[in-house]
C-alpha cells in the first residue's frame, strides 16, 4: 500500500469528556449506524458493498486490520465510544469521527450521513501523529 503524501488533518481533536456523559455516550453508541464505504475495502465481506475497480492510492484498507463484518465495524465504533475516543467537531449532534483501536491499531471512522447517524471507518496510517494522541487517551481512560 502506497502511503499518503503530504500532511495529515491537524483539526481533528478529542472532545472533552465534559459534554459526554456516561449516560449520552451509552444513548448514542445504540443510535449510531455503521455504513462503510468500498473504497476501504478490497474484500466486501457482509457489507453489501462492490469495491472500485482500482482502489486509490493512499486509501487504507479495512482489510489490513481484518475486518470484513458490519457487526465487527459497529462494535468497534461502539468501543471507541464507550472509551470516550470521539471527536470534538460534531455535525447535527453527531461526532465528525470516532476512534478505535484493534490489535493495536487505531482506527478512524468519519461521519457520513448526519441526518441518520451513519459512519465509515477505515485504519489510520501508522505514522500518522494522530494515532498516538487517540493510544494516549485510550490509556487515560479505564
Amino acid at each position: 500500500m502506497r502511503r499518503r503524501s503530504g500532511t495529515y488533518n491537524t483539526k481533528r481533536q478529542l472532545a472533552d469528556l465534559v459534554n459526554w456523559p456516561e449516560a449520552r455516550l451509552a444513548q448514542f453508541s445504540e443510535q449510531l449506524l455503521y455504513g462503510g464505504n468500498p473504497e476501504h475495502k478490497r474484500n466486501p465481506g457482509d457489507f453489501n458493498l462492490t469495491p472500485p475497480n482500482g482502489a486509490r492510492k493512499g486509501k487504507m484498507l479495512c482489510d489490513e486490520v481484518g475486518v470484513f463484518r458490519r457487526q465487527e465495524a459497529l462494535d468497534l465504533l461502539r468501543s471507541g465510544v464507550a472509551a470516550g475516543l470521539i471527536s470534538e467537531r460534531c455535525i447535527n449532534g453527531w461526532p465528525q469521527n470516532i476512534w478505535a483501536v484493534r490489535e493495536g491499531r487505531v482506527l478512524e471512522a468519519q461521519l457520513e450521513q448526519s441526518e441518520t447517524g451513519t459512519y465509515h471507518g477505515y485504519p489510520l496510517q501508522p505514522e500518522d501523529p494522530f494515532a498516538e494522541l487517540v493510544l494516549q487517551r485510550l490509556g487515560d481512560r479505564p
